[in-house]
């Protein structure tokens, strides 16, 4: 058996930097961004698991659609991708943006200074846990059967996994897109480059440029 990773896989940022905009809420799960715009490159291939017609691009942006998911067993995100509540829960019925069938299929591990029981939806497990990031990625990788585990994000929790020294690869998808405010992932790509080696590579559909990471 290999080993486990931690992977950043198909995390969207614009060309400033930023993973979301300002004023997320229920309406606007993004804040001011456009999701449209971000995430157009993954809705357009062929494996885009919420096709209902079909076709849709095959190549280099549908593989890291399909590599989504490969061997992956956990997902590890932030309290603000799971929902836009702040402080403690004042309603368990909020079940995420997902609905009754979430895209993970796996345990997610959602990091939160506030305690809240866990529940399934459909193959997905959601547990809320407190915690430094290398006490979180110690329960994700024992409960993912040897599998890896996807850093799902937000940008916040990315950024203390990889000051951690935590991450082994990144999978970042930049769209020609500025938002100028929000939460930011990076002033610039080259700030990691101390720590791993990186390629780029633009998109045949133009959408996004695909920068990738690997650790040195």
């Amino acid at each position: 058996m290999g080993e486990q990773l931690l992977r950043v896989q198909n995390f969207m940022v614009s060309s400033d930097g930023f993973g979301t905009g300002e004023g997320q809420s229920l309406e606007h799960p993004f804040g001011h961004a456009d999701p449209g715009a971000m995430f157009s490159w993954a809705g357009a291939t062929a494996s885009w698991p919420h096709r209902t017609d079909p076709g849709g691009s095959r190549g280099l942006d549908d593989y890291f659609t399909r590599d989504f998911s490969r061997n992956i067993g956990a997902e590890i995100m932030g309290r603000n991708k799971f929902g836009p509540q702040r402080g403690p829960w004042q309603d368990h019925e909020w079940q995420g943006w997902w609905g009754g069938e979430p895209p993970f299929h796996t345990p997610v591990f959602v990091m939160t200074h506030h305690p809240r029981p866990s529940f399934t939806l459909s193959d997905t497990t959601f547990h809320f846990v407190g915690g430094d990031p290398a006490s979180v990625l110690a329960r994700a990788k024992e409960t993912a059967d040897g599998k890896d585990v996807r850093l799902g994000g937000g940008a916040t929790v990315i950024r203390e996994f990889l000051d951690a020294g935590l991450v082994d690869t990144l999978h970042i998808a930049v769209a020609p897109v500025k938002l100028g405010a929000g939460v930011r992932l990076w002033e610039s790509p080259d700030e990691l480059l101390d720590r791993f080696h990186r390629d780029v590579v633009p998109s045949p559909s133009g959408a996004v440029t695909h920068h990738l990471f690997w650790r040195k």
